[in-house]
């Protein structure tokens, strides 16, 4: 596409407005005012954190590491463009630090660009001690060895620190130019990444991954002579054997990563809030076996269970996603085989349930025409779990089921940014970490919505 007909992302914005935390909390399971019956409200823990540490690497890491991907972000953007709340992060930060948190993991393309700025406010009014900060090469537009260098030493400004702890090569998994080979071999940038970790401004090196399995143990075949301190997974009950699009299954990462004594890093222990927003089936399923604790700290506890598992990411937007997390791992209790097992049917079960595999990660925006790409996935997978998906007008719950669909698609996804308006460019498919291909999915979503507004099912 013409660079002079993109739209550029801060004017998106500023268009179309924010509708990051809404999304997001509907995808975690909760908003703030609102939850499931039953979930935990108990006292959060102080000085119960569980720690993970793997000599020679004197690291002491909380369990629980904050994903600074999903921020609380302002009704509008700031007067800078800048569109996160950051008396909410400083708050969250704060809160997050006094229980045990010292993991924070953002990059420089998290919530359109403003993370790494964000994070680097809220940490530096922190003693640099008091905790590891993470982020990323994340150079997918331009493989250039310049635009590279540039991006790294920005890293460092925005976050206000002479030095990274724990710095990626972002999402390693596609082939030829466009992975490994082509954004930091053929370039030159993995070897002046060796030559920061060597000069201590880089303290530990990895990288995390999205992709082919062949790309996958290519980077891990790496290890004996650049020697990765760390890999980062998606790892979750449902992709340890049910991974979708081109994602590998987990128990086969985890097990090869694991295997070199390489700590691993867990990222989607949610599924992006699928685990949590689930089918109330499912829900009840959970509930009935630990009806004291949330549906999410089953999948925070099988995450972290894994021995070899360094710290747990989650993108915590609400404190109330904060606070429940925390009590999972203040302090944690590792899964028994037999409910290990109990989690593994779970994700059996929830295979029958047609969602769509959108974390809402949002590395699909800003669509050229406007599109909320997310918000309308999101949508579909809410309904979908509430069972608002009539299939025919003979069903017994048509009219109501009918109702909830399309009046919550026109409150959560404005008409002039619904699925209606997909043109089928294919702009978002190369920047999906599920590999759905959006488009397809836009499509059928409408076609559906149409039959709904003119009664043809």
């Amino acid at each position: 596409m013409d660079e002079k007909k993109q739209m550029n992302r801060r004017d998106f914005l500023k268009i179309v407005g924010i509708s990051t935390v809404g999304a997001t909390a509907a995808f975690y399971g909760c908003t703030p005012d609102k939850k499931k019956a039953g979930e935990s409200a108990k006292e959060v823990p102080v000085g119960k954190m569980t720690y993970r540490q793997f000599p020679p690497n004197e690291d002491k890491v909380s369990l629980l590491g904050y994903g600074c991907m999903r921020w609380p972000t302002l009704p509008a953007p700031g007067g800078d463009g800048n569109v996160i709340d950051q008396e909410e992060v400083n708050r969250l930060v704060d809160y997050a630090i006094e229980h045990g948190v010292n993991y924070f993991d953002t990059a420089p393309v998290y919530v359109q660009g403003w993370s790494e700025k964000s994070t680097g406010i809220a940490l530096k009014r922190h003693p640099r001690d008091k905790f590891f900060v993470a982020t990323k090469m994340s150079n997918f537009s331009n493989s250039d060895y310049d635009f590279g260098v540039k991006m790294y030493h920005n890293s460092l400004k925005n976050l206000q620190v002479d030095y990274i702890d724990y710095y990626l090569l972002h999402m390693l998994g596609a082939p030829g130019k466009s992975g490994l080979q082509g954004r930091f071999l053929d370039n030159g940038l993995l070897d002046f990444l060796l030559k920061e970790r060597e000069a201590g401004r880089i303290r530990r090196l990895g990288w995390s991954f999205h992709g082919t399995k062949e790309e996958f143990d290519r980077a891990l075949a790496m290890h004996d002579q650049v020697h990765w301190d760390f890999v980062q997974i998606q790892l979750n009950y449902s992709d340890w054997q049910h991974a979708l699009g081109r994602n590998v299954n987990a128990d086969y990462l985890y097990e090869q990563v694991s295997s070199k004594n390489i700590p691993v890093v867990v990222m989607e222990p949610l599924l992006g809030g699928r685990l949590s927003n689930i089918p109330d089936h499912i829900f009840s399923r959970l509930k009935e076996r630990n009806p004291e604790g949330s549906v999410a700290s089953w999948a925070f506890r099988f995450a972290g269970t894994p021995e070899k598992v360094l710290t747990v990411l989650s993108g915590m937007t609400y404190m109330e996603h904060l606070q429940d997390n925390l009590r999972t791992y203040s302090p944690l209790v590792p899964l028994t085989d037999e409910e290990n097992q109990f989690l593994l049917d779970t994700a059996d079960l929830m295979q029958k349930y047609p969602t769509v595999p959108c974390n809402d990660c949002k590395y699909c925006m800003p669509c050229p025409y406007g599109i909320d790409i997310p918000g309308v996935l999101v949508h579909y997978n809410k309904c979908v779990n509430e069972g608002n998906m009539p299939k025919d007008r003979m069903d017994e719950n048509y009219v109501k089921a009918r109702r909830a669909f399309l009046v919550g698609y026109d409150r959560s996804v404005p008409k002039l940014r619904q699925a209606s308006h997909c043109i089928g460019c294919g702009q978002c498919n190369p920047h999906c970490p599920q590999s759905i291909d959006i488009p397809k999915e836009l499509h059928r979503i409408d076609a559906y919505v149409e039959q709904l507004k003119q009664e043809t099912l």
